[in-house]
């Protein structure tokens, strides 16, 4: 996919995005509360995303784990 033609597509759902603002007073109490969920969902992903990589960024000091070492696994003895 192109720069061009993803840049389109990202202007055409922001477009989509903000007409849905738009008409969001005069909706229905059915639509208003589906955005919300979908809303919701989306924020819920990129605050689990962010938290997610910050965690893992954060523990990332160049020194390896002394806690996180492989450990093998040896066939039990019959």
């Amino acid at each position: 996919m192109s720069s061009e033609r993803f840049l389109k597509e990202v202007q055409a759902i922001g477009e989509k995005f903000l007409l849905k603002l738009q008409r969001l007073p005069k909706a229905d109490p059915v639509e208003i509360v589906s955005f919300s969920v979908v809303l919701l969902f989306i924020v819920t992903v990129l605050v689990l995303m962010i938290i997610g990589c910050s965690c893992c960024c954060c523990s990332c000091d160049g020194r390896p784990d002394p806690r996180h070492r492989k450990s093998q696994v040896r066939p039990a003895a019959h």
